[in-house]
């Protein structure tokens, strides 16, 4: 399976709490929801159907899990509410319990174990294993050079700190802009592929 990411991230690299105020507050953050005035529909609303229609599991880590299990399951009869109630969801997390996964079709992925069941998945014949949110967890797979693509609606904003997906080691990672769609928020929707040295 390809390992697909999407985030809502501003200029300065912050992906934390793009939602709501109290989404995730860590460190202080103070910005929560700061991705609406941005959202253009008819650029992101496209882009997210065609990417969970071609999904055929979600992965997620513990917190962003449990916002998406508290939000969607009571949206059913939505299509695109429906379709993400319907398709598998790997969690990983070292706290949660499978007691815990009370959404639809959830399977705990230990947090210890991470690394190595995620690469088993990808190895796996299938479509597309769908990321979104998640910082601590993209990062450690970006680190681990295990996502094959990143779909980053980019949005005018600097935020002043936060969490980020990016890894912090000091290395190199090249990828190739594959293609690059603007809104009239001043969103941009540009998706990355690794891309091999030179």
């Amino acid at each position: 399976m390809r390992i697909v990411v999407t985030e809502f991230i501003s200029l300065d690299g912050v992906v934390q709490a793009p939602g709501g105020a109290e989404e995730d507050t860590d460190g202080g953050f103070a910005h929560g929801g700061w991705s609406h005035p941005y959202f253009d529909p008819e650029v992101l609303g496209p882009a997210f159907t065609e990417g969970l229609e071609r999904a055929e599991a979600l992965l997620y880590g513990r917190r962003t899990y449990l916002t998406m299990a508290g939000a969607w399951p009571e949206r059913a009869g939505d299509p695109f509410a429906d379709r993400l109630n319907s398709l598998k969801k790997y969690v990983v997390s070292s706290t949660l319990t499978d007691a815990e996964l009370t959404w639809n079709n959830s399977e705990r992925i230990p947090g210890d174990e991470a690394v190595a069941r995620i690469r088993a998945l990808r190895e796996s014949e299938g479509g597309e294993l769908a990321m979104m949110g998640s910082p601590t967890l993209v990062r450690t797979l970006l680190a681990e050079g295990l996502v094959d693509e990143l779909r980053l609606a980019v949005m005018p904003v600097l935020l002043g700190g936060g969490k980020s997906i990016f890894p912090t080691d000091g290395a190199k990672r090249p990828f190739e802009l594959v293609s690059s769609t603007t809104g009239k928020t001043g969103v941009q929707l540009c998706v990355f592929r690794p891309a091999a040295e030179g």
